[in-house]
């Protein structure tokens, strides 16, 4: 039987339904891991910023923020970053450090076994 997902946001059941799907055709957990923190209540999910991915990545890194990026702090590596949603500064930074950000679903298709992906919740 599927699990439910009690979200209304429709894009966001069905990239949890997608996720799912690709953690066990790839059988790779990661997914299983994005999607069960993309279900949580919103007021169980710290926010992400940009301050946190300059202090805890490598630059070159691919990474994956299971909700939304939000833009306080500076960004100065070159990173790829997948995320549900993201503040317009969030993204502005990231583009003016030279890095890349792109969907969580864009990601998923590039990237199906999950292989080099680091997740920050």
């Amino acid at each position: 039987m599927a699990h439910p997902i009690s979200k209304e946001n429709s894009e966001l059941v069905r990239l949890i339904v997608e996720l799912r799907r690709t953690a066990r055709a790839q059988k790779a957990p990661i997914w299983t891991t994005v999607a069960d923190r993309l279900e949580r209540a919103r007021h169980q999910v710290d926010p992400v910023n940009v301050g946190h991915l300059d202090r805890l990545t490598e630059s070159g890194e691919t990474v994956v923020v299971p909700g939304k990026l939000l833009a306080d702090g500076r960004l100065s590596k070159k990173l790829t970053v997948a995320a549900f949603s993201y503040s317009k500064e969030a993204r502005n930074k990231i583009h003016a450090a030279g890095g890349v950000a792109i969907s969580v679903h864009d990601l998923l298709k590039t990237k199906p076994d999950g292989s080099g992906v680091r997740i920050f919740a």
